[in-house]
């Protein structure tokens, strides 16, 4: 039987290490991970083997030759360009007709049995079976599901959390039957697991996948190589580790010189022709390679030291590593999480601070601190992104040093010479972080369309209108005003959707801008009719007939929508009464105290006026809370029923966009009017798409964010108060009355605290749970796992993006039947989590 290797990763996450070697030669103990690979087929008694390359592929070949000197028969095939995992395997598949063969990544550190898993495929007649295994943390991987048989029965790649209802993950590692590669495309780039495996599940082709019990880390950031490292010293993976145990966990080369008075404590791992020194302290979880010197004073603990690197007397490294043919001079420190690249020179007493990135080939100043990756100055972050954008304290978390490499990162990921268009809220902070913002964007070849400060819903317009590359607006973070949050669009002015999202952040954290050359600096521009192209075209697509002499009042909250809103009702003739309409950059939003206060003065405003209603914006116009003609406000979750109500009364037929979160009486007021309601997953990008939809009337999010699908697909407070201009204008009911008629939902939340590891059993425990369900049940995976009963009750389970919780919502016929459902699913998160 042959094995196929593959080893063309580029290993992007592990830069610097990776900046100029590939990923399957990186050391982990002193070995590469390659090797490792090969030495785990040649003990499965597999010699016969293919190795793919693609990305540095003569260092592989230099480096491991036909394979002998390892007792294996190697043979290489070479891709030009990326093939994908499916394709580079059928770049070699005239090497692999004979008979049945196996796959296996070569820089992913396992032990996995691939003996009983070889038994497995033969004794299910399985045309390909998947290496499983259950990890904590799903979302960088291929989660697959399996019946009791084991037979395959789906495929999630690189889910969200509210996609993870299983914890068993793909390995990379497959058995395969020679007729598979007839399913792979020749000569372009095709995955197993996106392209081949689906295809193939389609037509009911036997794939299965094998649960392994041994070990496997997928070595794929800096994290898990620093683990890697530590599990192979522990023994929790079962590798040869070249030298003598001189005592319990200390590994010594056997050529390796050490001083009777240098202090070790292990597990740790001396290499070949090391030398270490009286007085030099090696701790834990240390790795220390061929040829290194360690000389006196000097303390390495969780550090992990590559090939002849050279540390100097009193050098301190704790949790780092530094690559090979690096010298670290007398009294230098490197903190927890710092990589050096190869070659590097550190003079002595130079301070690398916690996450510092040094690329190869650089040096570090005497007596220098180093706070920022050396790249060109600029240093990455990890989990970028939240619900709001990027968010945090100004200048503390946002500062316009970030402002200019989150900037820098978005440019270089556009083309040079498009156009991306920016804005701002009122607040100072934001004004002066645009301005960083502005900068590094022309600095990378983009131009800027800059509306200054203006509503949300008006800067999605424009970036739609203008056939822009993007936007990016900054705002103050609602509720707290020591914070600002910069939300990025694509060319559709929808918030930046996951896939673009993760590709900035490796960028950004690659710390690897763009720059223009002089004459490709671009152009900064301020659109003069942004505004009024905006108010043009939303009443040339929002039906206001029968307004006039309407009466409502209107709170700007000292915002945006100020700039908006005298253009747009002056062309309706609506009788307003406008409170707070100014720009109030003192105070840019509000707290939940002064936005109670706000929406009582709207109340007896209102109710005292005989206004047909009121309506609160927030500071940048895209939500809205309503108050009625009596001056009652109205909820967030009753408004969008009123609002749907509405919506779907005037048009009665079409569908509707809401998020799997809202109370299912929106289906009864749906079905009522002859509508259609498309559900779809929380996250705002979902509805936004979901919105640009055919057929759609209307879309809401449950929280004062509504969408006009005739104007836009985003959430646009303005087009929205708009839209129920004229709603109110054509019915003959109040909102009052509307609201009345509308049963009362019964839709309660909680949230149980769940570490981020136990989340992917959790989920597992989640679907498993669900499915042992007695008859006359439905599960839907739409956003996490929501087990739906034929009596309407339902219970929704899903895992919160950005904080160790899994949120759970139940609704039923009565609070009480709610609440037992919400107490019993609860129970089921809480033991599954620990």
């Amino acid at each position: 039987m042959k094995a196929v290797v593959m080893a063309g990763g580029e290993g992007t996450r592990l830069r610097p290490m990776t900046a100029n070697q590939p990923k399957p030669l990186l050391p982990v103990a002193n070995r590469p991970i390659m090797e490792h690979v090969l030495r785990l087929l040649r003990r499965h008694g597999v010699t016969e083997t293919v190795v793919t390359l693609q990305f540095l592929a003569a260092l592989v070949r230099n480096y491991f030759g036909d394979g002998g000197e390892l007792g294996m028969s190697l043979q290489y095939a070479t891709e030009d360009v990326p093939l994908g995992t499916a394709g580079s395997v059928k770049n070699a598949a005239d090497r692999l007709r004979d008979d049945r063969f196996l796959v296996i990544s070569g820089d992913a550190l396992t032990d996995i049995d691939l003996s009983a898993m070889i038994r497995f495929h033969r004794e299910k007649g399985a045309l390909v079976t998947i290496g499983l295994k259950r990890v904590p943390n799903p979302l960088e991987f291929g989660i697959i599901i399996v019946d009791e048989e084991g037979r395959v029965q789906r495929f999630l790649e690189k889910p969200t959390w509210g996609q993870v209802f299983s914890d068993t993950v793909n390995t990379g590692i497959y058995v395969m039957e020679p007729e598979v590669l007839d399913a792979v495309a020749t000569g372009r780039p095709v995955d197993w697991s996106s392209d081949v495996f689906p295809a193939l599940l389609a037509r009911g082709a036997a794939i299965y996948g094998y649960v392994a019990d041994g070990y496997w880390e997928d070595v794929g950031t800096h994290d898990s190589y620093l683990k890697a490292q530590a599990d192979a010293l522990s023994g929790r993976v079962a590798l040869d580790i070249g030298g003598f145990e001189v005592s319990p966990g200390v590994w010594v080369a056997d050529s390796a010189s050490v001083d009777p008075d240098a202090v070790l404590k292990g597990p740790l791992l001396i290499g070949d022709y090391a030398k270490v020194e009286a007085g030099a302290e090696l701790r834990e979880y240390t790795v220390l390679g061929n040829n290194a010197v360690v000389r006196e004073g000097a303390f390495l603990h969780r550090a992990v030291v590559h090939d002849n690197v050279y540390l100097g007397p009193g050098t301190h490294l704790r949790g780092c590593v530094i690559g090979k043919s690096t010298d670290v001079m007398a009294g230098a420190r490197i903190e927890e999480n710092a990589v050096i690249g190869d070659e590097c020179v550190i003079e002595a007493e130079a301070y690398v601070s916690s996450g510092v990135k040094v690329y190869p080939f650089k040096t570090i100043e005497a007596g220098a601190v180093v706070n920022t990756s050396v790249i060109w100055e600029s240093r990455g972050q990890r989990n970028l992104f939240g619900p709001r954008g990027v968010s945090g304290l100004v200048n503390v978390e946002i500062t316009a040093e970030l402002c200019v490499r989150l900037a820098s990162a978005y440019a270089t990921t556009l083309k040079k010479g498009e156009h991306v268009v920016t804005s701002r809220d009122c607040s100072l902070a934001a004004r002066a972080l645009k301005r960083a913002v502005i900068g590094a964007l022309t600095a990378g070849a983009i131009n800027v369309l800059d509306l200054e400060a203006a509503p949300l819903p008006v800067t999605r317009f424009h970036t739609a209108r203008v056939s822009a590359a993007g936007g990016i607006a900054l705002r103050t973070t609602p509720g707290d005003p020591q914070s600002v949050d910069i939300v990025i669009m694509d060319d559709r002015g929808a918030d930046l959707p996951p896939a673009a999202q993760r590709k900035l952040e490796r960028v950004f954290s690659r710390q690897e801008f763009r720059r223009a050359f002089p004459g490709e600096i671009a152009e900064l521009t301020y659109p003069s009719r942004a505004v009024e192209d905006y108010t043009h075209e939303l009443l040339r697509h929002v039906g206001v007939s029968g307004v006039r002499d309407m009466k409502v009042v209107v709170d700007c909250a000292g915002g945006t929508s100020s700039l908006v809103l005298p253009t747009l009702l002056a062309r309706v003739g609506v009788e307003v009464l406008t409170v707070n309409a100014r720009l109030d950059d003192v105070s840019p939003t509000e707290t939940l105290a002064e936005r109670r206060r706000d929406l009582q003065r709207l109340s007896e405003l209102v109710s005292s006026s005989r206004a047909a209603f009121g309506v609160r914006f927030d500071p940048v116009g895209e939500r809205i809370a309503l108050v009625d003609e009596k001056g009652q406000l109205i909820s967030e979750e009753r408004a969008l029923l009123v609002v749907l109500d509405l919506v779907a009364a005037e048009r009665r037929g079409g569908q509707v966009a809401l998020p799997v979160t809202t109370t299912r009486v929106a289906e009864q007021v749906c079905r009522f009017h002859g509508v259609q309601v498309q559900w779809t997953p929380t996250a705002l990008d979902a509805l936004t798409s979901a919105a640009a939809g055919p057929d759609m009337i209307f879309a809401a999010d449950g929280r004062g964010g509504f969408v006009v699908p005739e104007f836009s697909p985003a959430i646009d407070g303005l087009a929205a108060f708009m839209r129920l201009l004229g709603l109110v204008a054509r019915t003959r009911l109040s909102l009052s009355q509307i609201d009345a008629r509308i049963p009362e939902a019964r839709l309660l939340r909680r949230s149980v605290p769940t570490p981020w590891a136990a989340k992917g059993a959790v989920m597992r425990s989640v679907i498993e749970a669900a499915e042992a369900e007695p008859d006359g049940h439905r599960v839907d995976t739409t956003d996490g796992v929501r087990v739906a009963r034929d009596d309407g009750s339902w219970v929704l389970v899903l895992p919160a993006a950005t904080e160790p919780v899994t949120d759970l919502w139940a609704e039923a016929a009565d609070l009480d039947g709610a609440q037992a459902l919400l107490e019993r699913w609860a129970r089921v998160v809480e033991r599954a989590a620990g």
